[in-house]
């Protein structure tokens, strides 16, 4: 653990690619992917690993690797493959996300988010609407990007309706593409592109 720590300490604060580090929306924030919140993340993602691209429940040990090598590679590179997110309300972490698979030539990414397992239910769509305005500032404000989208199993429903009253449509739909419990099943993509800036 002190390896981990210390490798953070400097790091974990800041990317070389913003200059902006805080987005906020009033109480709600993302800010930095924070070392404090790993244990949380781990336990949301094995709760909901049937619609995550996650195919074994992860151990402390792995993501204690995962956050010394690649989030701590993160913040150190000008041109990162992707930017993480801890989701705030207030200063307790309620989520995390932000953007992946970035490719600094197109000009894209896709957003990736996941939240409290306990809020899901009944506060899916008021969170996942927030992270979508913040993560637009942060792709098309400060990055400049030209293009955002996302990739998803076609499992959640709900998930839809909020990205669409965000400004984003659907673009594809991706026929029996991903195998889950032994039934293939769809992959939706819906994309919001960048108008407010000429390339």
């Amino acid at each position: 653990m002190k390896p981990i720590g210390k490798l953070l300490k400097s790091n974990m604060n800041s990317y070389k690619a913003l200059n902006k580090q805080i987005f906020t929306s009033g109480k709600y924030s993302i800010v930095p992917l924070r070392m404090k919140d790993r244990y949380a993340i781990m336990k949301w993602r094995n709760e909901q690993i049937y619609h995550l691209r996650q195919y074994k429940t992860l151990t402390r040990e792995e993501q204690d690797k995962y956050f010394e090598t690649t989030v701590a590679n993160m913040f150190k590179k000008n041109q990162p493959d992707q930017m993480l997110f801890s989701y705030l309300e207030n200063d307790i972490c309620i989520g995390y996300g932000g953007l992946v698979h970035i490719n600094w030539i197109d000009k894209n990414a896709e957003i990736s988010f996941i939240m409290d397992t306990i809020l899901e239910k009944e506060n899916f769509s008021k969170h996942w609407s927030l992270f979508l305005g913040l993560i637009e500032q942060v792709a098309f404000k400060e990055l400049k990007l030209y293009k955002i989208f996302t990739f998803a199993f076609d499992l959640r429903p709900h998930l839809y309706k909020p990205i669409e009253n965000a400004g984003f449509v659907k673009e594809a739909t991706l026929k029996k593409h991903c195998l889950f419990n032994e039934e293939f099943k769809d992959i939706i993509i819906h994309v919001k592109f960048n108008i407010t800036d000429k390339l």
